[in-house]
């Protein structure tokens, strides 16, 4: 499992999707600082991400499915803390 980012929301992100989805590989990259001073910027520059996500939980689910699952993780942080969230989900062997 790889954890691009850490500390902060980066270690939070992980952990929830840690245990909502045991990955087999794990990518939290935080990109607020492509967007400093846009829209959604809140001065905390934790608040662009994107996440790569590998797991046999998606095995059979579609990528609307997958996507439903990262989203249900971390549901309150999508609500209160990130602005936006890219993922790239994939079963493993895929």
């Amino acid at each position: 499992m790889t954890d691009t980012a850490s500390g902060g929301l980066a270690d939070i992100i992980a952990a929830r999707l840690t245990a909502a989805l045991a990955p087999t590989h794990l990518e939290v990259i935080n990109d607020s600082h492509h967007h400093s001073g846009h829209l959604g910027d809140d001065g905390t520059g934790e608040s662009h991400w994107t996440v790569v996500v590998e797991s046999p939980a998606f095995q059979g689910q579609s990528r609307v499915q997958r996507q439903r699952m990262v989203n249900t993780a971390l549901a309150d942080l999508l609500q209160a803390r990130i602005h936006a969230l890219a993922m790239k989900v994939r079963a493993p062997g895929e």
